[in-house]
């Protein structure tokens, strides 16, 4: 039996909207190299459930209040490992407090 793989990359990313000046922060594993891909297949997961699930989340309101507004993202990091990804995340959230993240 093959051992769990617990050595993965971490792409830290932050979501923003320009014209309202409000941000998210969040993390997400990479596919490969691609880590500019695997940030937009998360964002459109993002959208997908702002729209489609009744999350009540920050973020997913955000979306669904404001459905024509430009969301641009960006890799911020990237981190190996799980734990040093969520420790990361966290303080980047405290060091940006983006308005859009739910706490």
């Amino acid at each position: 039996m093959r051992k769990k793989r617990n050595d993965r990359n971490y792409v830290l990313y932050r979501i923003e909207a320009p014209e309202c000046g409000v941000s998210y922060i969040g993390l997400t594993v990479a596919s490969g190299r691609a880590f500019l891909r695997s940030v937009k297949v998360r964002v459109q997961k993002h959208l997908s459930r702002a729209k489609r699930e009744n999350k009540d989340w920050t973020l997913c309101n955000f979306i669904r209040d404001n459905p024509n507004v430009q969301l641009r993202y960006e890799v911020m990091e990237v981190v190996r490992g799980r734990k040093p990804a969520y420790q990361r995340e966290r303080e980047l959230i405290a060091a940006y407090e983006p308005a859009l993240n739910t706490f």
